[in-house]
């Protein structure tokens, strides 16, 4: 039997390693399905609901595996879908390969049905490499190259397939004049800065009384080594939300996530620092770093395109982190002064008290910051958690704290909807042995999570540990955007914009064969989380949550809260509960070390 171009592609992504590719079908990759047939589903095709989901499920598979993901899809408005999921993987610096497929050769420029430019279309997501097949002699170059540079480079690359050449007998290339051979594997490297470069640095951390560290995903594999450097700086340790997961949230030393969604001990560390060492991240907010006469600053990045961003550092380290500690450690002094490091362990520890009586406040009906409190205490040491975009990512960065094996991540930089189930669906293809935790808000579990639960009931017999649950926090509100316009604007919730239908998704989950529990009362919240992750099959919870209850940074400036009080003013349609919630969580702050009456309710 002769093998056709689509039979190489496939046999080209085994060799590489390729278990999975999720995709959606289309007859613009129908010369691939056969294929595929023909191959016995190796690798195996995991079908999304949709275009995007399966890109946000390669997302989801390459973070958690740290592994190249592959997806696919077919031509013109499959290969528009794709896109959304594919930014996120680029943004987030994650490598995934996207094979699509084109109309024929002789269609070509003939306005012809789903024709659409996919080069232009797929030039800045896959900026870095995008190639269309239009010859078989062009493979499996263009197969080798898409895989070595999403991996090399972290990075979003695509193969655009016509349907014409998916048929073609395959014919490799000849050793002739402008033919391109190619060979498998991309040999790991590991980058360290010159000496005189991490002198430097040494000299500056030597000289800091007050020293801050910023981690990041790229700080992932020297945990050890972030460890010992935060001991002998006597440094706080504040991570990006990307790098939720690299060092353990019970480490007394770790202040826990940064920003928007982060704690006051981690705007505290920035605030009173003098000295901020970054490793492996590209933290954006700028606002939430040292002023910038305040700290001198050093940066640790394997990415040169990345380095000196955000701060005006004085030291730029391009570097695996890893390896580049390995050399700097040695040129530090271990601080005797230790009086820093113990008020960031206590800033910290205060923190954590804050958050437990947070959770604690009463609400209509049940708060949500109680809901993802309850469960810290029952994950599992080697869960994955994802949370979407939105409020839910607030309760996430708060109030879940890492430690064993767990792994945990979110839409960081595109922040887009929709990416929690599809994340932890490409999860259970990387880990099927693992437990998978999703937080979602009702937006984003009507947007995409109420799909993919077809997804999860598709394939959850195939998983070793059948346990994923989704945690669906039923607000009835886009309620981060509405708090966003109460704080930054001043503007009264629009609820034509912002109030969503009351869905019952667990009676959804169970329609497709799920397990689905509805908690309508607080005190159902502790035995909702121990019922689910005791479940035989994934499980949705339905946690009818107050859309009053405030993500309101810790930090939260004063024009912020009047803000948020001018929109109770000009008459907004949950104003009373909105002050209510807001002042009580607010009274938690000024509660802690204090002892509360017994039998007092908040």
């Amino acid at each position: 039997m002769s093998t056709k171009v689509s039979d190489h592609v496939l046999a080209r992504l085994r060799e590489w390693g390729v278990e999975h590719v999720f995709g959606y079908a289309g007859d613009g990759i129908n010369g691939l399905l056969a294929a595929w047939g023909r191959a016995d589903n190796r690798p195996v095709f995991v079908q999304a609901r949709h275009e995007e989901t399966a890109a946000l499920q390669a997302v989801g598979y390459a973070k958690f595996s740290g592994r190249t993901a592959v997806c696919a899809a077919t031509s013109g408005p499959g290969a528009i879908h794709l896109l959304n999921g594919l930014y996120d993987a680029k943004l987030d610096h994650v490598p995934v390969v996207a094979i699509v497929g084109q109309t024929n050769r002789s269609a070509m420029g003939g306005s012809y049905q789903q024709e659409v430019d996919l080069l232009s279309l797929f030039k800045d997501v896959a900026g870095d490499y995008c190639e269309m097949v239009t010859v078989p002699e062009q493979l499996p170059n263009v197969v080798d190259r898409a895989m070595r540079t999403a991996a090399a480079k972290r990075t979003v690359t695509a193969v655009i397939i016509p349907a014409d050449v998916q048929e073609l007998e395959y014919s490799p290339p000849g050793h002739a004049f402008k033919m391109v051979p190619s060979s498998l594997g991309a040999a790991p490297s590991t980058s360290v800065p010159g000496d005189e470069d991490l002198a430097r640095a040494a000299e500056v951390l030597n000289a800091g009384e007050r020293v801050a560290i910023l981690i990041g995903q790229g700080a992932r594999g020297a945990e050890p080594e972030v460890d010992r450097l935060a001991d002998v700086l006597g440094a706080g340790v504040a991570k990006a939300l990307l790098g939720k997961d690299v060092l353990a949230d019970d480490l007394p030393y770790v202040t826990g996530a940064i920003g928007l969604l982060g704690t006051r001990p981690s705007y505290e560390l920035m605030r009173d620092c003098d000295t901020l060492l970054v490793i492996g991240s590209s933290f954006p907010y700028t606002q939430f770093l040292p002023e910038f006469d305040q700290a001198r600053a050093v940066q640790i990045d394997i990415d040169p395109f990345m380095i000196g961003l955000r701060y005006p550092f004085e030291v730029n380290l391009v570097g695996d982190a890893k390896a580049t500690l390995t050399r700097l450690l040695p040129l530090l002094d271990r601080k005797g002064k230790r009086s820093w490091r113990q008020t960031v362990e206590k800033n910290t520890a205060r923190w954590w008290e804050v958050m437990e009586r947070r959770a604690a406040v009463q609400a209509d009906p049940i708060n949500p910051e109680h809901v993802v409190h309850a469960l810290d205490r029952f994950l599992p040491d080697d869960v994955i958690l994802a949370a979407d975009s939105g409020s839910a990512a607030n309760w996430y960065a708060r109030h879940l704290r890492m430690r064993g094996r767990m792994r945990g991540s979110v839409s960081g930089t595109l922040a887009t909807m929709g990416c929690g189930v599809p994340y932890v669906i490409g999860a259970k293809f990387a880990h099927p042995d693992r437990p998978a935790v999703a937080i979602v808000g009702d937006g984003a579990m009507q947007m995409n999570g109420m799909a993919e639960l077809v997804t999860a009931a598709k394939y959850w017999k195939d998983w070793e540990d059948p346990r994923l649950i989704v945690a669906v926090l039923n607000n009835r509100d886009l309620n981060q955007v509405t708090w966003e316009m109460r704080a930054m604007t001043g503007a009264p919730q629009f609820l034509p914009s912002q109030a969503i239908p009351d869905v019952p998704y667990a009676d959804f989950a169970r329609s497709v064969g799920l397990a689905g529990i509805r908690v309508e009362q607080p005190g159902d919240v502790v035995g909702a989380w121990e019922e689910a992750l005791a479940s035989d099959r994934p499980c949705v919870l339905d946690f009818l949550t107050d859309p009053a209850v405030p993500p309101i940074p810790p930090h939260a400036s004063l024009d912020q809260i009047e803000a948020a009080a001018v929109s109770v003013l000009r008459g907004d349609s949950d104003r009373a509960a909105m002050l209510r919630q807001g002042f009580k969580a607010k009274v938690q702050e000024l509660l802690v070390g204090r002892k509360r009456p017994a039998g007092q309710r908040h």
